[in-house]
């Protein structure tokens, strides 16, 4: 009988190790908020929390080094009138996060120098914006940094626009309509394309450069929130929706086509919006499911997904976040770092990794990043 054929894989291995509960982050206060968000970003140096707070809104900037159960008292980031709804870290500067409220404004904050929770002060002091954008009319959703133009951030709004910022000047540089809601948005990795979607049920390519989609596609065909993600160096993208029988469902996308290649796949029928990661450097997309505790990852290879493997637990996720590829620790063969709430009262960390009996550092599975190769 002939043996069964297995695709061969660096990455066929790859599991994920949760950390231990007293060395998580405990004590924190995350946002209910109904609003379709990762609830967490992450950078080397610190995690952000959007945070359930009275008297306006706010979020939580956690150093990483700072574990365990968290004073009961933190200095917060306020400034913001309504819910913190997204943050997100600038990736030329770890110090430098922007804010998403609904009160219609976008922040842009600086982490202190030598910034702590602890502090013997009798009044906890909390963190002011330096940089303040106004301009949508409605909530905001979402804001993303651009991965290669510095200084460059984009904010997506229930008055179905996105504003391009120069948060260096505060100018609002491009103005992108769409007819309804943005349900998510993702940069390429030379920050020149934008991909979005849409309550409207349509996916949109966009040249930054000017103020109409380059292409309109139509997305998933179910009500639920549909998500995209730039699958870095590849002229491709990937989302996450659901089938009008509300399966879960995943694509992979070439710019300029108007149907998926391969179809929209069905992934499972659990109702919780699919959050998609990419990893440029193992071309791995990993998908974790809002409400249940699964994140799967699959290899990208000659224009499909691969299913690699998945990470289970009992423990159901809101809100996720990845470290960047310049924090994991390659050391231990980590090749990706998940932050994960639990409970919205902790963080829990999860490496993945790829086991090697070898100790030497593993060349084969940390490619040069495409970004450093392109200089």
């Amino acid at each position: 009988m002939a043996g069964r054929f297995v695709r061969a894989s660096k990455y066929r291995h790859i599991f994920g190790k949760p950390t231990k509960k007293d060395i998580c982050y405990d004590n924190i206060h995350i946002s209910r908020n109904a609003w379709d968000t990762n609830l967490v970003k992450v950078n080397p140096e610190y995690l952000s929390v959007n945070w359930d707070s009275s008297g306006g809104g706010a979020f939580a900037v956690i150093p990483l080094n700072e574990r365990g159960k968290l004073p009961d008292q933190i200095p917060l980031f306020r400034g913001h009138t309504a819910t913190v709804l997204d943050t997100d870290w600038n990736p030329f500067n770890d110090r430098i996060i922007a804010s998403a409220s609904e009160d219609g404004k976008v922040f842009i904050w600086e982490v202190p120098q030598n910034f702590t929770l602890y502090t013997d002060a009798e009044e906890v002091p909390h963190v002011s914006p330096v940089h303040k954008l106004g301009g949508h009319t409605r909530k905001v959703g979402q804001v993303l940094f651009n991965p290669a133009a510095e200084n460059i951030l984009a904010s997506a709004s229930g008055d179905f626009t996105i504003k391009l910022w120069d948060v260096g000047t505060g100018q609002n540089a491009l103005t992108l309509k769409h007819s309804d809601i943005v349900q998510s948005l993702s940069w390429d990795a030379s920050g020149s394309m934008l991909v979005t979607t849409s309550r409207d049920k349509k996916i949109r390519v966009w040249d930054v450069r000017q103020e109409r989609p380059v292409h309109e596609a139509p997305g998933h065909a179910g009500a639920k929130n549909s998500r995209a993600v730039w699958m870095g160096e590849h002229n491709r993208f990937a989302t996450t929706g659901f089938s009008r029988m509300s399966e879960r469902q995943i694509a992979l996308w070439e710019p300029g086509r108007n149907e998926p290649i391969g179809g929209f796949t069905m992934i499972d029928s659990i109702s919780g919006v699919c959050m998609p990661f990419w990893d440029d450097g193992s071309n791995c997309l990993y998908l974790a499911g809002k409400g249940d505790g699964n994140i799967r990852y699959y290899e990208y290879e000659n224009d499909k997904f691969e299913y690699l493997s998945e990470y289970k637990s009992a423990e159901p996720q809101r809100g996720l976040a990845f470290m960047p590829r310049r924090g994991i620790n390659v050391h231990d063969n980590e090749v990706m770092r998940a932050y994960k709430t639990v409970n919205d009262s902790y963080v829990e960390p999860i490496s993945f990794t790829v086991p090697r009996r070898a100790e030497t550092f593993q060349a084969d599975i940390f490619p040069q990043p495409w970004a450093t190769s392109q200089l």
